[in-house]
């Protein structure tokens, strides 16, 4: 609370105070870093409404995602590297830890993004982002070889199977991988990765790879392996490509498969993941979400603020979804979506959660990959792989 006082605080003294005197420089400028080129030229056209207002120019820039990390997480400190970033949100934690990204404070404009947009650019209950966009992916099907949508992960396994002994498919699911793209099959049966504090944060303190619904989930792959209806070998083109040449009845990925799928003609729907039982709730997947980040270590922090500010509007983020048409984090353009491959996406993460931030996190994912391979492998059981997962975690986190 005592920093978001502080930075609101600030932010009124530039609002009141010509900038010759807020700022270090003579003619100050703010540089934004991009990880992609899609919100190239709106995030330029807002730039220069910005300076129009202000008097200060935005540049904004494409850049790697790998060098935004590693300008902000080794030079930052020393005052290298832009003044903002835009970064998927769980790049957040190690920042944050690092103190190289500096809480903002919205006001009233939080109440009009999405709770789970707010949710993940939100860190030791500190905002330190302003979302931009979510991301999710969908369950995919056949419409063709599956006219209606399977309600729980049996029906799939048993129309997938069906299918292939009738020799209308070569697998019963695509399964781009055993991790991202799978995780709705795991919550639907209560696995999660970590749990949350009493506040609400992600902590290593409570880990789920191992637990129950884990288990199952990698069980329900390993029952099809098994029935030799689902390959070992887990590839994520192999899989992508088997299910637009129609040889796979099912694919869970996202909104950057939608292309590909229409160049090839294969007739799809997007629908809500399967539940566990019939009177389950339905699997979620991740959240990601794009947002805005401070540099704390510059010196034009306060004038990033101001920035940040004035993007937060339902104008300027009609027009970034406009121009790039990924789901929008602010509320009322979320919800007036109207293209159906939007619309269905964005009713297939209506509960998705947002993937966990913390630092610990990325130790998670080649202990989880490898547990996936050694039971596709037939060298472990599900709980055995799972459980050697969490100790392999646990000893990195450990060492670190």
């Amino acid at each position: 609370m005592r920093t978001r006082l502080l930075t609101t605080v600030m932010l009124l003294i530039f609002l009141l105070t010509p900038v010759t005197i807020v700022s270090a420089q003579d003619d100050p400028e703010l540089t934004l870093w991009v990880y992609d080129d899609g919100r190239l030229e709106i995030l330029t056209q807002i730039g220069e409404e910005f300076e129009a207002e202000y008097g200060v120019p935005v540049v904004v820039e494409v850049v790697d995602l790998g060098e935004i990390r590693n300008v902000m997480t080794l030079g930052a400190a020393s005052g290298e590297g832009p003044d903002m970033i835009i970064i998927p949100h769980d790049n957040l934690g190690p920042l944050v830890e690092n103190g190289v990204a500096v809480p903002i404070d919205l006001g009233d404009k939080v109440d009009q993004f999405l709770p789970a947009a707010i949710d993940g650019f939100t860190y030791d209950g500190e905002l330190y982002g302003v979302p931009l966009a979510v991301e999710n992916i969908g369950f995919f099907r056949n419409t063709d070889l599956v006219p209606e949508a399977p309600a729980t992960w049996d029906e799939v396994a048993e129309i997938g199977a069906q299918l292939v002994n009738d020799g209308d498919a070569d697998i019963a699911i695509s399964l781009p991988d055993l991790t991202y793209n799978t995780y709705p099959l795991y919550t639907s049966f209560g696995g999660y990765i970590f749990g949350r504090d009493e506040a609400g944060n992600f902590t290593a303190e409570d880990m789920g790879i191992n637990n129950e619904g884990m288990v199952a989930g990698l069980t329900w792959i390993e029952d099809l392996i098994e029935q030799g209806v689902l390959s070992e070998n887990i590839d994520w083109e192999a899989s992508h490509v088997l299910f637009e040449t129609g040889r796979s009845p099912f694919i869970m990925t996202g909104p950057w498969a939608i292309n590909r799928f229409d160049e090839a003609g294969v007739p799809y729907a997007i629908s809500p993941f399967p539940a566990a039982t019939e009177d389950g709730d339905p699997g979620y997947p991740f959240l990601g979400v794009q947002g805005l980040v401070i540099n704390a270590n510059k010196e034009n922090a306060i004038l990033a603020q101001v920035f940040a500010d004035f993007l937060a509007t339902e104008e300027h983020f009609q027009a970034i979804f406009e121009a790039e048409p990924r789901p929008s984090a602010w509320a009322s353009v979320f919800e007036s979506a109207t293209d159906p491959n939007t619309v269905a996406f964005n009713e297939a993460g209506v509960s998705a959660d947002p993937m966990p931030s913390i630092p610990e996190m990325g130790f998670v994912w080649d202990a989880w990959v490898n547990a996936g391979a050694l039971v596709a492998q037939d060298e472990l059981s599900p709980q055995e792989a799972l459980d050697n997962a969490v100790e392999q975690i646990q000893t990195q986190i450990e060492e670190q």
